[in-house]
């Protein structure tokens, strides 16, 4: 059990929302996604190990910042009355019901793939969304591993109008510049904007319970910097954390915890709008 000081406030514990209390600043859910997942996965696992994790950590707030739970449903994202909605994953295609619930008309990814697979699964949410009526033109796609990718897929995303940033050019320029570019572009001078943080971007020493994440991958540093820089951005209206199996963590929870500080970042961010 942590030790209780009441100078050391921890994060996490928020309320649920009471009919009449208005929009909140910042709403938290959960999508426990896992059943269409390409690799295995307790993916629906992880919410509930974030929120855990988030009282590992001190933070304090002047904003309203509220827990809805877990849900699935877009009509029930749609409901969901906040600024900025922070959705805990769950694999990556819980990204369709928050875009959609959210009414996102750009779109930001962090990933290491296109995700632009035919069918509906965790590899397909950005080709789902694009036939919803989501502009090409709008997503752009930050961190994409050509060697975790097909040639026909990176086709798919040239053809659809995509902006891609691979992890090579990430070596040769900072991820806050690259970050203000997509959110730009994603952002067109109006929102909404949904960013999706797929923690396989990372390097797989940073995040092993990411089935999917490889060797030569972001750091925690730069995907939380990312995190705080889509917060900051006014067109952002939700952000998803997805790919992240608990059950499949190093035995120090590094992913997990990784996750834990980007909804602390987000929150940061929004504290600078």
């Amino acid at each position: 059990m942590a030790s209780i000081d009441p100078l050391w406030p921890r994060a996490g514990d928020w309320p649920t929302p009471q009919p009449g209390d208005g929009p909140a600043d910042v709403a938290l859910v959960g999508i426990p996604t896992w059943r269409t997942s390409l690799s295995p996965t307790n993916a629906h696992a992880t919410p509930a190990a974030v929120r855990d994790a988030l009282r590992r950590y001190s933070f304090e707030s002047p904003l309203r910042i509220v827990d809805v739970g877990d849900l699935t449903e877009v009509d029930q994202i749609r409901a969901i009355e906040a600024e900025l909605l922070i959705a805990l994953g769950g694999d990556n295609s819980a990204t369709v019901p928050v875009a959609l619930g959210r009414g996102a008309r750009g779109l930001v990814t962090l990933d290491a793939h296109h995700d632009l697979r035919d069918g509906v699964s965790n590899g397909s949410p950005v080709r789902q969304l694009i036939e919803a009526g989501l502009s090409g033109t709008r997503v752009v796609q930050v961190g994409i591993e050509p060697f975790a990718n097909s040639r026909a897929y990176a086709q798919r995303a040239a053809d659809y109008g995509i902006t891609v940033i691979t992890r090579d050019e990430l070596r040769r320029r900072p991820i806050d510049d690259a970050i203000a570019e997509a959110l730009a572009i994603a952002s067109d001078g109006d929102g909404p904007v949904h960013v999706d943080l797929d923690v396989d971007v990372c390097d797989r020493s940073v995040a092993p319970a990411c089935p999917a994440s490889i060797p030569g991958g972001l750091s925690a540093i730069e995907l939380r910097a990312a995190a705080r820089a889509a917060g900051a951005h006014p067109s952002v209206t939700s952000i998803d954390i997805v790919e992240v199996d608990a059950t499949a963590d190093a035995p120090d929870g590094r992913t997990v915890r990784l996750a834990a500080l980007c909804v602390l970042e987000i929150i940061a961010g929004r504290q600078l709008r």
